[in-house]
């Protein structure tokens, strides 16, 4: 697993999650992620750890996730109904890192016009280059069952876990 890269702004980290509609993965991934950095202590003084998420298509955009996603979060303890979708603009570019939740959507991030504001291409990357169980696709459940919302919420927690307890390396630098 690559490190982290170092924060723009000291003292400051933002992270955006990108998928293509921004109402199943990346949202779960948001959601989840928060929830870590908060424990972690990672979102207050001295350190103020932001994620965000976004989806590369702008259909969904206002809409809450996925009922399914919403769902998965909440049998889990997390709490999905603040999220509202949104689309992928420039600005998203300024972010400290931007984790693609696959290829596709990585390809579409590098392929933005907005990545010219980029000044480290390691700062988008694929989501599971974090991954304790090896780098990959978080899969798209949008058209299967339960069971592939519960795996992508396995491999979201395990790797936000391993973004979490890489996060002070990278602020300390």
């Amino acid at each position: 697993m690559r490190p982290l890269p170092p924060p723009r702004t000291p003292g400051r980290y933002r992270i955006g999650v990108v998928c293509l509609g921004n109402i199943c993965r990346s949202p779960v991934a948001d959601v989840v992620l928060t929830a870590q950095v908060a424990a972690a202590g990672l979102d207050a003084a001295p350190w103020h750890v932001a994620v965000a998420s976004c989806g590369t298509g702008g259909w969904h955009v206002g809409d809450p996730m996925d009922r399914r996603s919403a769902a998965t979060l909440r049998g889990a303890g997390y709490d999905p109904d603040r999220h509202r979708a949104r689309q992928l603009a420039s600005a998203w570019f300024e972010h400290d890192l931007l984790l693609a939740m696959d290829a596709d959507n990585l390809r579409d991030l590098r392929d933005h016009p907005g990545a010219e504001r980029l000044d480290d291409p390691g700062r988008v990357r694929l989501f599971r280059d974090h991954d304790p169980q090896g780098p990959g696709d978080v899969p798209d459940p949008y058209y299967g069952g339960a069971a592939g919302f519960d795996l992508v919420l396995a491999m979201v927690e395990r790797t936000a876990a391993a973004i979490v307890a890489d996060l002070p390396r990278a602020l300390a630098r």
